[in-house]
């Protein structure tokens, strides 16, 4: 079965729940698969101390998973309107796939958690966007034929699931973000079918 690589980095297990419900998406494919990953957590010269990923959490990804997957989608709380560093790090190290165009004419989305309800949902998914696009991958987005769009009142937008985690981040993934995470797993995993035997030219 084909898969598609779905990356994720979580803190306070919200980005990972939406992780999971977009892997659902996935596999709701005839013929797809979703490989849950992790990105490697960083730190900083103001917290040196090693982070540990949960005990239930997904394996830390590996090159060989940039390489086989048919599609990427990749998850993020955000950070000041952009998404955390260690997806950015893990990004910034992807020169070679770059290089060689492992990840060109795949399909690809994105996700995110924030706080609060304006925290900057949009402006992360639209970053996490531009290095996808560096490599050559087609942004798969949401769209508003999807009426849950219009009437959440909690995350939900056209550039891709989010989810509204509160002040103490323990909100739960309500239905509306469950069904979008969902549909865009579904939405990856059938652009990569539909692009399987005519890959799109680097």
């Amino acid at each position: 079965m084909a898969e598609i690589l779905v990356l994720v980095h979580s803190v306070h297990g919200n980005t990972l729940s939406m992780a999971r419900e977009v892997a659902r998406g996935v596999e709701s494919v005839d013929g797809m698969n979703a490989r849950l990953r992790s990105v490697t957590p960083v730190t900083s010269a103001l917290e040196p101390k090693k982070r540990e990923l949960p005990a239930d959490g997904p394996a830390v990804v590996e090159r060989s998973d940039l390489d086989e997957c048919a599609g990427l989608i990749l998850g993020s709380p955000t950070r000041f309107g952009n998404m955390a560093s260690a997806m950015k790090h893990f990004l910034d190290g992807t020169g070679s796939e770059w290089f060689s165009g492992t990840l060109a004419g795949k399909p690809a989305g994105v996700f995110t958690s924030t706080a609060t309800l304006h925290g900057g949902q949009e402006s992360t998914l639209l970053t996490m966007m531009v290095p996808l696009l560096h490599h050559g991958m087609l942004i798969v987005g949401l769209p508003y034929t999807e009426k849950r769009l219009t009437t959440t009142t909690t995350g939900g937008t056209p550039y891709g699931p989010s989810h509204w985690a509160g002040p103490d981040s323990d909100r739960a993934v309500d239905g509306d973000e469950i069904h979008l995470c969902r549909l865009l797993g579904k939405r990856v995993a059938r652009a990569a079918v539909g692009l399987a035997g005519s890959p799109v030219d680097a």
